[in-house]
């Protein structure tokens, strides 16, 4: 005899069971996110070429800025256009998939006053859409690698895992930033301008043992050491340093204790924007 679900709410009861109602909702996470691909480029001329056409412009004028004007170095005799690279995609993806789940719930108000769902479902499905045009936008890196004749290693097996690490480094400042922007709608314009301070304070045009010697040369052993370990606090400097060295082997000084410090930072933040989301979002349909 066939069995069905039953959904029962009761106090209590939706808190007890709410990470076994998010397995159930599969379905529904992947509608969503299907639903988000395809609505994000389907009323666009270029459609899902802007994946691509929007990382590859904000590469070239970085490489230009950075690398000509500024004249800023490579390292290992890597081309600097491939360092801008390995930072600029992993960098792309979370500041996308940071402004779209701050945005999901809002953009769902009908869908969230209407029935009940782990609201998770719904910043968790809007990452998703950041992801695809991450991995399309690797296609890129692909061809550049060719061209400039730079073969992977075994290092490339850690690429699955610093990709999780993105979207953990993603996830847990975006629930937090969900919550808040669903409560104060002001956050909506504030976003814009942290995602944009955010690129200059991540080793994006510039490699992390650049900005280490550079700090140690100025402000000595010491103190230079302590900002360095600060600077090291931010959860994306150990994503984008991962991925240089998993992609072309980065700096010949690896700083393995502050990647170690950026998994901690940010399995921390994963959890304490799962606590402040799950406290705040019984509360949405009421004030959305």
């Amino acid at each position: 005899m066939a069995t069905t679900n039953k959904l029962i709410l009761e106090p209590g009861l939706t808190a007890k069971n709410y990470w076994r109602d998010l397995y159930h909702y599969r379905e529904l996470f992947m509608i969503l996110a299907w639903r988000d691909v395809v609505v994000r480029y389907k009323q666009t001329t270029a459609g899902a070429a802007w994946a691509l056409i929007q990382p590859l412009m904000s590469i070239v004028i970085m490489t230009l800025i950075f690398g000509k004007l500024a004249g800023l170095p490579s390292e290992n005799g890597t081309a600097y256009i491939i360092i801008v690279t390995t930072a600029m995609l992993p960098w792309l993806f979370f500041s996308n998939a940071l402004t779209l789940a701050s945005q999901s719930v809002v953009n769902n108000a009908n869908l969230i006053s209407k029935i009940y769902f782990p609201r998770m479902i719904v910043p968790a499905s809007s990452i998703i859409v950041s992801l695809v045009d991450f991995l399309v936008a690797c296609s890129i890196l692909a061809g550049l690698m060719l061209w400039y004749q730079l073969w992977p290693t075994w290092r490339l097996l850690a690429l699955p895992a610093l990709v999780v690490l993105a979207i953990a480094a993603a996830l847990g400042p975006g629930l937090i930033l969900t919550a808040l922007t669903v409560r104060f709608r002001d956050f909506r314009m504030i976003i814009p301008f942290i995602v944009q301070f955010g690129m200059y304070v991540c080793p994006v045009p510039y490699s992390s043992s650049y900005l280490h010697h550079k700090l140690i040369t100025k402000c000595g052993e010491a103190l230079g050491g302590k900002l360095f370990l600060l600077y090291s606090m931010n959860p994306m400097v150990g994503v984008i340093d991962g991925f240089r060295w998993a992609i072309y082997g980065g700096s010949e000084t690896f700083y393995w204790p502050e990647f170690f410090l950026s998994i901690v930072l940010t399995a921390g933040l994963l959890f304490i924007g799962t606590v402040y989301f799950r406290k705040t979002e019984r509360a949405f349909a009421d004030i959305i």
